[in-house]
């Protein structure tokens, strides 16, 4: 009553060209939508209570505001796709750039213990990859336990 719950139900990504976005992640990706509008969004399941939705960046605009386009630098933001096996981690990289993503980083054995690497989207999202082998990256795994 009166309390925001912890957790987090869409991540909105503003996209320059939504077709192109939606190739990406559907024809590249392998990823199945859920809900579409060609012509406004796109959207995905990312988890059993979370959504990944790629709006068209004018639709976007006009109902949250204008979007900072203050220069050179990437969104102070990423998105983490978190597997089990650090070989995945670099499996799922290469599957990325055959999907048409930028190149960010490679895989990289991280001061932490675990492995990550970055590509980017066709917006230049960036999208970290990554084998964490402590509880919490165990835990958002598919089977790793949901705590909320």
């Amino acid at each position: 009553m009166g309390r925001m719950e912890q957790r987090v139900s869409f991540v909105t990504l503003a996209v320059r060209d939504l077709a192109a976005s939606r190739r990406f992640y559907v024809d590249g990706l392998g990823w199945r939508p859920e809900f579409e509008d060609p012509d406004e969004v796109v959207m995905f399941r990312a988890g059993p209570l979370l959504v990944l939705a790629l709006w068209d960046r004018a639709h976007f605009e006009a109902e949250v505001g204008a979007t900072a386009q203050s220069g050179p630098g990437v969104v102070p933001m990423t998105l983490s796709h978190n597997v089990a096996e650090r070989a995945t981690v670099d499996a799922v990289l290469s599957a990325a750039r055959a999907a048409g993503a930028t190149e960010v980083s490679e895989g990289t054995a991280r001061e932490w213990g675990g492995y990550t690497g970055y590509f980017a989207d066709p917006d230049g999202f960036r999208w970290e990859v990554a084998w964490n082998p402590g509880p919490i990256g165990q835990s958002v795994l598919p089977g790793g336990g949901d705590p909320v």
